[in-house]
């Protein structure tokens, strides 16, 4: 089988050395860029299934390249920056990255959080034939196998691979109140840190996006000092 390929995005060629080395020795195969043109180039040509971004890029907006690369292709996006203010922690997340990581970063740690977010967007296995892969809620479809959520009204919508994961959880587990280590654990494959607000970030997101019929105002229900719970009934679509 033919290695991973990652791609490390930062304008300090120490980094993206030291990147390489440390992520070639886990067995993925590295390439170093420190230009967003350089990283739209390669997506085009070698694209890899994981990006590791820097935001505090000389002349470039690196939340810029987040959106693009969530926009028009389906890889795993981590920022690993200087910024650790909570707030472009929030934006990071809010633009589609599956995680956030400051600098100095532990090279372990990094490793860990690369290959959760790998696991969680690899194809899944298909389900046994009797489980559902297709829900029914409030007049939204949702339709596992397909990665695909249809408004009543019949008509796609746009959700991150985080987002999709998001609500399948939450579909499997309707009307239980699930908590934030739950969630982060099934969709990210990893426990929550202190201050970590990536599942409030990605809730809120996902409200905006499905709770826009009024006879439906409130699916995903806020549970204070619990979690959050999807309120109206689910049934095998």
């Amino acid at each position: 089988m033919d290695p991973l390929h990652l791609a490390v995005l930062d304008d300090e060629p120490d980094i993206t050395r030291l990147l390489a080395s440390y992520l070639a020795g886990h067995g993925f195969r590295v390439t170093q860029l420190h230009a967003g043109r350089d990283l739209m180039a390669l997506m085009a040509t070698d694209p890899p299934a994981l990006v590791l971004l820097d935001l505090g890029l000389p002349g470039e907006d690196g939340l810029t390249i987040a959106r693009q690369l969530r926009e028009r292709w389906h890889c795993g996006l981590v920022i690993v920056t200087g910024r650790g203010d909570a707030v472009d922690k929030v934006v990071g997340l809010e633009v589609g990255a599956d995680d956030y990581v400051t600098k100095p970063f532990d090279l372990r740690e990094l490793v860990a959080r690369i290959k959760a977010v790998l696991r969680r967007i690899e194809p899944a296995a298909p389900p046994p034939a009797s489980a559902p892969t297709r829900w029914r809620f409030a007049g939204w479809t949702l339709d596992e196998a397909a990665r695909e959520l249809r408004a009543p009204d019949g008509q796609p919508a746009t959700l991150t691979s985080g987002e999709f994961d998001l609500l399948c959880v939450l579909v499997r587990h309707a009307g239980r109140v699930l908590s934030r280590d739950f969630l982060l654990e099934h969709t990210r494959g990893r426990a929550a840190g202190p201050f970590d607000r990536t599942i409030d970030v990605q809730v809120g997101r996902l409200r905006r996006k499905i709770e826009r019929d009024a006879d439906h105002p409130e699916l995903i229900k806020s549970v204070r000092s619990a979690g959050y719970v999807l309120v109206p009934a689910v049934e095998p679509a």
